[in-house]
């Protein structure tokens, strides 16, 4: 997903395939032009089979299209169409330079289960997901203010899979200052470009040996409002963060729809927001929640545990399972998407 849709292109003559590729690392060479390369001049006259829209965009590799064509394709089949402006259209454009074109052979809704956050174009604010993890009475800390342990190692380690996907990772102040995390992939998975570290404070509570801070190479913002001292910025300036001005709302707080979309402006379009509780609660609320991991724990936690959502659960009746839950360990993985209008 991050930055750069995974995309994957078969080439084949009369159903041997003869070159394939996908797309390696940010700024490489795209699919198609991986397997144009170990098709060779066997591409000519071939057919390719890409999961993706070929782009017609000079970027910063050239156009597939161009490459397509001038390879000799014969025929392109293509899974989803691109909704971008800029890198979209290359159906149009390979169909007038007269290769058959087949496409696109997803609908919306399969093509957003596949890649939701590159299928969010044109929207304000990022694809967002939610991830909490809970146990089974629905508490995500066993008393105010102490840092818990909800999940397994298993669940933990999905977990880091998940991070590496984003193009940053986002979490409210009280999590920032209680749990004092690190928000850095350490799992199998390496990130083509390291998430970045967001954290909300609106007052600017955040000391500046935090971990995200002091540990890490992966870059750090603090998004805050006119209310955080001058001296506290430039002291997060000062351990290589950056202060990031917001508007706030009544409460004070960080003004959720505006920080949204100030995100995306700054290049964001993937964000995993890690808690806590209020933060996810109004996220949620606001209906600025697309997709919900739940981590569920076998543990309960008791009356003196936080909630994870204050009142109702707002999942019922407006979320649909995005795959059949997950057994890891003691835990069982939840993903459900928000159904749309």
């Amino acid at each position: 997903m991050h930055p750069n849709p995974m995309v994957g292109c078969v080439i084949a003559v009369e159903g041997e395939v003869v070159g394939e590729g996908w797309h390696r690392e940010f700024g490489g060479a795209h699919a198609e032009t991986e397997a144009l390369n170990a098709a060779g001049d066997a591409a000519r006259g071939a057919t390719a089979y890409v999961s993706l829209e070929p782009c017609r965009h000079e970027g910063k590799t050239p156009p597939c299209t161009r490459a397509l064509i001038e390879a000799g394709i014969a025929r392109v089949v293509f899974g989803a169409r691109d909704p971008h402006l800029a890198s979209g259209g290359g159906a149009e454009e390979l169909a007038t330079a007269g290769v058959e074109v087949v496409g696109p052979l997803l609908g919306d809704r399969e093509a957003r289960r596949e890649n939701p956050a590159f299928f969010h174009a044109g929207s304000e604010r990022p694809w967002t997901a939610l991830k909490l993890a809970v146990s089974l009475d629905g508490r995500i800390a066993a008393r105010p203010g102490v840092r818990t342990t909800i999940s397994g190692d298993a669940a933990a380690e999905a977990v880091q899979c998940l991070r590496a996907g984003f193009d940053a990772i986002l979490v409210g102040t009280e999590t920032a200052v209680i749990d004092n995390p690190l928000l850095t992939v350490r799992g199998a998975v390496e990130p083509r470009v390291p998430p970045i570290r967001i954290v909300l404070d609106a007052r600017g509570r955040i000391g500046t040996n935090s971990r995200v801070l002091t540990e890490g190479t992966a870059p750090t913002w603090l998004l805050t409002t006119s209310q955080s001292p001058p001296g506290w910025r430039e002291e997060i300036r000062g351990r290589g963060g950056r202060p990031l001005e917001v508007p706030s709302c009544e409460a004070g707080r960080v003004a959720l729809e505006p920080a949204l979309r100030i995100l995306r402006g700054e290049g964001i379009s993937a964000l995993l927001c890690e808690g806590g509780g209020a933060l996810g609660s109004a996220l949620l609320e606001r209906g600025l929640v697309d997709r919900l991991h739940l981590i569920v724990s076998g543990r309960f936690l008791g009356a003196d545990g936080v909630p994870a959502f204050p009142g109702t659960l707002p999942v019922e009746g407006r979320w649909r399972p995005v795959e059949e839950p997950r057994t890891l360990g003691t835990d069982v993985w939840l993903a459900l998407d928000r159904e749309e209008g």
